[in-house]
């Protein structure tokens, strides 16, 4: 014979009060385990999202990031004539010879600087890249001083706007458009002409070469070609790999940031848990008496309060989860760490999160409710009737 889940919920909405401070303890905790969970997806995504299963990017062996690498000018003509290369319509291969540096800008409505990522590009980039596309003005023409700014930088930036000019490198350039990447890490670039800002930083080197592949099943092929060949210095990836190893490093930092803090409170919350839990075993001394002259177990007892702990924490949890689901909403900026650059990025709420949430909301019920449980269950039969 069972005690029927009903009884557990009549329990809990006896104890208005008591529930509801307890569950809203849980949910405090879940929206911080959350939001963290949400915040390295976030991140995890905008990177990978960057990058296309179809494209391959070439950088120097060992580098850490774009940044960080060089190709020179004999090499980049190496990687130019690899036959796994899709060639375009105009009979040129699709593929982006380009350089990365990175240039303080002022936020607009402060006088603080933050880190932004210049690209130069090739002639027509949007074919390597059909998640970016023009939201406002025009692409820069080839071999002039003019440039394009991603969405997010346009937004947060002085000078970012379109007809507006911008000083580096020595020379003034004017932004004669505004692009869309979506929800990847292109909108948070300005690109412009590959040989002028070569010629304007000084870099005798390209920093990566992007190019689209044949035929997927090629990148083997050419990755192993480029990488054995002894006058190449050079690493080949996959767009995907290359942009999700950028993000590895700070996605695990904010999920070990967001454990410890979550352990933290969910000490607090577990013995809230606990403390309510004794406080309604106290109180329903009888009633637990009564239970088990009717021939209840020791263990549906024991079944019961844990199922009534575990469901006022999963109520506290789901709260939790509606009040992160919001974040979602919002978008906000940090520095990527592999390029010391402002990145922009969205919170993403996943069904992995939701799940995770929920588990851990039930976990904490279970551990904050057993030793209660565990002393109704104990309870001898005589005695708890005896209490009035």
């Amino acid at each position: 014979m069972k005690i029927p889940v009903s009884y557990c919920f009549r329990n809990l909405l006896t104890r208005r009060l008591t529930t509801t401070l307890t569950a809203s303890g849980m949910a405090l905790v879940v929206f911080v385990f959350a939001t963290i969970l949400m915040l390295a997806e976030g991140i995890r995504k905008t990177l990978v999202n960057t990058g296309s299963f179809d494209n391959v990017i070439v950088v120097r062996r060992a580098s850490g990031s774009e940044v960080q690498s060089g190709i020179d000018r004999h090499q980049a003509f190496i990687v130019e004539t690899q036959p796994e290369i899709t060639i375009g319509r105009d009979g040129q291969r699709l593929l982006s010879k380009e350089m990365v540096v990175i240039i303080n800008l002022p936020k607009r409505g402060s006088a603080k600087l933050s880190n932004v990522i210049i690209r130069g590009v090739s002639e027509k980039p949007l074919l390597l890249r059909p998640q970016v596309a023009l939201m406002e003005g025009r692409m820069p023409r080839a071999g002039s001083l003019e440039i394009i700014a991603g969405k997010g930088i346009a937004k947060r930036f002085k000078g970012c706007g379109v007809g507006e000019t911008l000083r580096f490198g020595v020379r003034d350039w004017t932004v004669v458009g505004v692009f869309s990447a979506g929800n990847t890490g292109f909108s948070s670039e300005i690109w412009g002409d590959v040989d002028q800002l070569m010629q304007a930083f000084r870099r005798p080197v390209y920093s990566s070469i992007t190019c689209k592949l044949r035929d997927s099943a090629d990148f083997e092929k050419m990755k192993r070609r480029i990488e054995d060949d002894p006058r190449l210095t050079l690493e080949v990836k996959r767009e995907v790999q290359y942009y999700a190893d950028q993000s590895e490093m700070m996605t695990k930092f904010l999920r070990i940031l967001g454990l410890s803090l979550t352990i933290i409170f969910s000490l607090g919350a577990m013995i809230g848990a606990t403390i309510t839990m004794y406080a309604a075993v106290a109180n329903r001394t009888s009633e637990i008496g009564t239970l088990r002259a009717l021939g209840f177990r020791r263990r549906n007892v024991l079944l019961a309060f844990l199922v009534e702990s575990m469901l006022m924490s999963v109520m506290g949890g789901c709260l939790g989860l509606f009040f992160a689901s919001f974040m979602q909403f919002f978008t906000v900026s940090t520095v990527n760490w592999q390029t010391f650059s402002e990145l922009a990025f969205s919170f993403t709420l996943t069904g992995e999160i939701v799940y995770k949430a929920i588990l851990f909301s039930a976990l904490m019920g279970f551990i904050g409710g057993f030793l209660p449980a565990f002393r109704a269950s104990r309870m001898n039969i005589v005695d708890a009737l005896r209490t009035r």
